[in-house]
């Protein structure tokens, strides 16, 4: 789940991370009222859940509370990469002398987190770890003992950070830790985290990422999720605890099971074809869950064809092909659909979907040939 630059810098303020003065706006009324109150120097932020902000004037610098107003005016009217601007968040401005970069994340490799810091801050880390990697530093972190003092002097040092400003980034670098280990994030950065000219470090600019299995744990994160900036398809599957993940192909998958499910889409690519999205409608699934998944599915414009492959276990091949039933009757699809159930009930399964007229498969390579087919009108 991701978390809006203003939601992620109130969560870094609770651990002792400075970050500037400022407050949410939904107006450009509210702006300039906030902009007044702050001394009249401000930058505007757009709040969305994209990269890229300043880049495509989501960020602007306000000298006085009318303009302010009149930026903010412009920027609630923008869409950034396809998603509008609902909210901007309005800053005391900082008088900025070098900007750094640091973040924690997890290291799949090493299994464990990593802390990164960068001299190279205020631009994608991204871009900076293709043209410059050797500009960033990298240490890895026990989650037994946590981040460790000589850490965080080592990633000063590498930095070349003042050293009058050591003992401030360690306690940053604390607080972010424990903002990232204690909340289950699997990602917590700051860019950039500047140097003002009065020689203190302040979080200009926040993100995190939330493990959506932990929010369980944090009912105070779920709260903050924005539906209004995630897809329809994603919000619907999240209500129905299905796993989607939508993509930029034509065949849509429904699967039981993640492996099974990247085991089609690999399989789907090996015969040239090109995935619609990733669904697993998990074990024990029943004829509402398989009906819901195919309406997501379905809801997708650019799907030519659904390939529904079904290893029945725990999930029963005939609940599946019920739910299908139920699905053709209330969407009416005019794509075709391929069929492979084995395991469980799946002769039943099988014969219940015998008077749909689908197209059936008896093995995947079989089913992911046929998709491919009928994707491209054969």
């Amino acid at each position: 789940m991701k978390l809006h630059e203003y939601q992620s810098k109130s969560i870094f303020a609770k651990y002792g991370i400075p970050i500037p003065k400022g407050r949410v706006a939904t107006t450009a009324t509210e702006a300039r009222q906030i902009a007044e109150e702050l001394g009249g120097r401000v930058v505007v932020k757009s709040q969305v859940l994209v990269g890229g902000r300043g880049k495509a004037g989501g960020i602007r610098l306000a000298k006085s509370p009318k303009e302010a107003e009149e930026l903010a005016t412009q920027i609630l009217g923008m869409e950034i990469k396809g998603l509008p601007v609902r909210k901007v968040l309005i800053d005391e401005a900082a008088n900025i002398e070098q900007e750094i970069y640091l973040g924690i994340t997890n290291d799949r490799a090493a299994r464990r987190p990593v802390i990164m810091a960068s001299a190279a801050g205020g631009v994608e880390i991204e871009e900076v770890a293709r043209t410059s990697p050797e500009k960033i530093i990298k240490v890895h972190i026990d989650p037994l003992l946590g981040l460790r003092d000589f850490q965080s002097r080592d990633i000063a040092a590498g930095i070349d950070l003042p050293r009058d400003n050591w003992k401030e980034f360690a306690r940053i670098s604390l607080g972010l830790w424990r903002a990232y280990s204690e909340n289950d994030a699997t990602l917590a950065e700051i860019n950039p985290l500047v140097i003002t000219k009065d020689k203190h470090l302040v979080a200009v600019d926040g993100k995190m990422l939330i493990d959506d299995n932990a929010l369980f744990r944090h009912a105070d994160l779920a709260e903050m999720r924005d539906l209004d900036e995630e897809a329809g398809a994603e919000t619907e599957a999240r209500k129905y605890g299905l796993s989607f993940i939508k993509l930029d192909g034509q065949i849509g998958c429904m699967v039981n099971g993640a492996g099974l499910a990247m085991t089609t889409m690999d399989i789907v690519k090996l015969f040239n074809g090109e995935p619609a999205n990733f669904l697993d409608i998990g074990g024990g699934a029943n004829a509402d869950k398989v009906a819901a998944a195919l309406r997501i599915i379905l809801s997708d414009n650019n799907v030519k064809v659904i390939l529904i492959n079904i290893f029945g276990g725990i999930t029963r091949c005939d609940e599946v092909a019920k739910g299908i039933l139920v699905a053709l009757e209330e969407v009416k699809p005019k794509i075709p659909m391929v069929v492979r159930l084995v395991g469980t009930n799946s002769e039943e399964g099988i014969q219940l979907l015998a008077k749909a007229k689908m197209i059936t498969a008896n093995t995947l390579a079989d089913a992911a040939q046929k998709s491919v087919l009928a994707a491209q009108g054969s």
